[in-house]
């Protein structure tokens, strides 16, 4: 088949990969010059199936009022008169319930451990490096409600044979020897095996070569302006050059695609937000981390990618602004100087920032529509790097009527119920 790809972060591109394997004949469309180039460009440099979790759980609504009255709130809602933002806050609202959070979890960590699984697989059949590590990720807690709330979550690991380890104060060490100066500002932890760590941007661009090699074609700086629409099938995707004519469609624009799907008839419940990262040398390897550590009081990330330390966090509601903040910027500085306060040279600090495209239920959105030869892979929030391996080899499978090798339940958009709804007359107008 010919497939068309829109978007060469690492979700389309790692798509773009297992498609070709299979023989199909791949084109991927991507409006920047290169690939992963926006929000899988710098970002936290974990792929932690095991802290798979929505955003939206018991209790959260609560804790989102604690969060953004502190001085370093993983938090920011900038008020707007965007009525997409509202509905995903309601939506995301609904999904706050025990019921809700135990399905969305169970979802994603079925995705998310199978994408670790071919991830792994991936990277012995291509001999890629991106800096990877594989010793775990360290969730640490300040505060024994944190320590006792960790429990839920526990329960779901378990009943997915997904292997953790409760730590206390004295034991989180033995993993994160640095963290012996400061653990007296923790009561314990939960400790990940299974998950890794590495650079998403130098994988994908690494596996882009590699696609190239095995005749997959990239229109970098190409925009795809709209879809047209023909009974029920897209005949084209329009550009400002030539059309793009293929037998199926692949979205996976990450926080855009809500906007290139409207005028065909598919309400996409896909928000974006911000996100931010900075990245510091090395300066003392013995006082740096050795994989991943999650503060679960400001919601950051602290990761080693070979000889830097990356540190990821905050969720920022303000739309499409890609401005840099400077709190946020000091709200990671101080998570790091905190945790690991000799291990990088702060002052040379990078500060980026990107769009994570969530849904409100955390699970992102795999799989067909109602249009008979277009398919999604968006809304991965902050695991598409997690989840990058899995959905391509998933969508691959599937795509080519091939059973795909864990359950699909509840991860195509019809999980959302009535999604379509009546298309724009011409159905051309899409992203301007």
């Amino acid at each position: 088949m010919k497939i068309a790809i829109f978007g060469a972060g690492v979700i389309g591109t790692t798509t773009a990969y297992y498609l070709a394997k299979q023989g199909h004949q791949v084109t991927v469309i991507e409006r920047q010059a290169g690939p992963a180039l926006e929000t899988s460009f710098a970002n936290a440099g974990e792929v932690s199936p095991g802290y798979s979790a929505p955003w939206a759980g018991p209790g959260v609504p609560l804790k989102a009022i604690q969060w953004m009255l502190m001085k370093h709130s993983p938090l920011v809602i900038k008020p707007s008169l965007d009525p997409a933002m509202w509905r995903w806050c309601a939506s995301m609202l609904r999904n706050c319930t025990h019921e809700r959070y135990r399905i969305n979890k169970g979802r994603m960590v079925r995705l998310a451990e199978y994408s670790r699984d071919c991830l792994a697989t991936l990277r012995t059949e291509t001999g890629i490096h991106y800096d990877e590590r594989s010793q775990g990720t360290l969730q640490l807690f300040r505060t024994q409600k944190q320590l006792d709330s960790a429990a839920k979550d526990i329960e779901i690991l378990k009943a997915y044979g997904v292997p953790h380890q409760l730590l206390g104060r004295m034991d989180y060490v033995n993993y994160e020897p640095a963290l012996a100066h400061v653990q007296e500002k923790f009561v314990g932890g939960l400790r990940l095996p299974g998950d890794e760590t590495g650079d998403c941007f130098q994988f994908t661009t690494e596996l882009a070569a590699l696609c190239a090699s095995m005749g997959v074609k990239f229109r970098f700086g190409e925009h795809v302006e709209s879809l047209q629409l023909v009974g029920d099938r897209i005949s084209a995707a329009r550009t400002r050059s030539a059309p793009i004519v293929a037998d199926r469609y692949i979205v996976a624009t990450g926080s855009y695609s809500p906007a290139l799907l409207a005028p065909v008839g598919i309400r996409a419940p896909v928000y974006p937000v911000k996100g931010y990262s900075i990245t510091v040398p090395v300066t003392d390897a013995s006082m740096a981390p050795e994989s991943t550590v999650m503060d679960e009081t400001h919601k950051v990330a602290v990761t080693r990618l070979g000889d830097r330390i990356r540190v990821g966090g905050t969720a920022q509601l303000s739309g499409f602004d890609l401005s840099l903040v400077e709190a946020r910027r000091q709200t990671l500085l101080h998570v790091l100087t905190d945790l690991f306060p000799k291990g990088g040279d702060i002052s040379q600090a990078t500060f980026w920032t990107g769009l994570r495209p969530m849904t409100p239920d955390g699970t992102p959105i795999v799989g067909p529509t109602h249009i008979a030869n277009l398919w999604l892979a968006t809304g991965h929030g902050t695991l598409g790097w997690t989840m990058a391996a899995g959905t391509g080899r998933l969508l691959a499978d599937w795509m080519s009527g091939r059973k795909p090798e864990i359950d699909v339940e509840g991860l195509a958009i019809s999980r959302y119920g009535t999604t379509a709804r009546t298309p724009a007359r011409s159905a051309s107008t899409g992203l301007a």
